[in-house]
């Protein structure tokens, strides 16, 4: 789970409770039909923008926003020198089994046509595609929520219009004017809170986490491509660490030095850079 976004949300709903609380009644804020118009105008001007499979994965694009995974970079470091060393002293046939446990695709079928003998522009050029692919589905995530940012403040705009054509009609009451007006600003208040706080947010914690997992895909290519060429492990491992900033690379030799039980290989190819 990430702590961030945790805290980001809490503190979020906390100057948004405190600041309706200040302001007199809570309830002035709730308007169901305002936030009728906004959600669903939204939702509906979204569902014209992308094709309802993409939405229908908007769970699963909102749940990579909340997990973080500290050690993944570290994990898929030492598997990958745990097979340069196996490499290196058994062959590249030694591999075979461990590489039958993993689960990680990314890695999985790059050292299975080393094994097989492929050439490395082959599967340098096999991994890049499939980076790509990544690239594109990482950026479709991204996009959606941009465009319920942008949508959720264009229809609250429409929905304060509606009020304000609303509150022109009933200028011959002046008692009515007041409710009428607080109505059309409730639905611009909600497009700004859907954008600001939820949407744009999220698309831009997607972004960051694409641009982690990408480099950490980099990476296993560079990695991968020496393992086949027969480098030294010690090699390899500089080769990884220049992936790293420097605090990382700190953080990764206390990482080394710390007592940790057995961990069979299936069980680090679900902790390397799962999508």
């Amino acid at each position: 789970m990430d702590i961030a976004t945790l805290i980001g949300i809490f503190a979020g709903l906390i100057c948004i409770g405190y600041g309706l609380a200040s302001g007199g009644s809570p309830r002035a804020f709730w308007d169901l039909p305002s936030l009728f118009i906004v959600l669903g105008g939204g939702l509906a001007s979204t569902l014209i923008s992308y094709r309802l499979g993409e939405i229908a994965k908007i769970s699963k694009v909102v749940a990579n926003a909340f997990t973080h995974r500290q050690d993944s970079v570290f994990v898929t470091m030492e598997f990958l020198l745990h097979l340069a060393n196996k490499a290196r002293q058994e062959g590249l046939l030694s591999l075979e089994p461990e590489i039958e446990q993993m689960n990680d695709a990314f890695l999985k079928n790059p050292l299975e046509l080393v094994i097989d003998g492929d050439e490395p522009e082959s599967i340098r050029d096999s991994m890049l595609a499939e980076l790509d692919s990544l690239k594109a589905r990482h950026a479709k995530g991204q996009a959606l929520f941009k465009t319920l940012g942008s949508m959720f403040p264009a229809w609250g705009m429409i929905g304060t219009l509606i009020g304000l054509i609303n509150l022109l009609r009933s200028l011959d009451d002046p008692s009515k004017i007041g409710p009428a007006m607080a109505v059309a600003l409730v639905t611009t208040f909600y497009g700004s809170i859907l954008a600001n706080f939820i949407c744009l947010p999220i698309a831009n914690k997607l972004a960051i986490k694409s641009k982690e997992e990408i480099q950490l895909k980099e990476m296993i290519l560079e990695a991968v491509l020496a393992l086949e060429s027969g480098s030294n492990p010690r090699m390899i491992e500089k080769k990884m660490l220049n992936f790293l900033s420097p605090s990382q690379k700190a953080e990764y030799q206390k990482w080394k030095e710390r007592p940790r039980p057995e961990q069979s290989s299936s069980a680090v190819g679900d902790t390397v850079a799962a999508e």
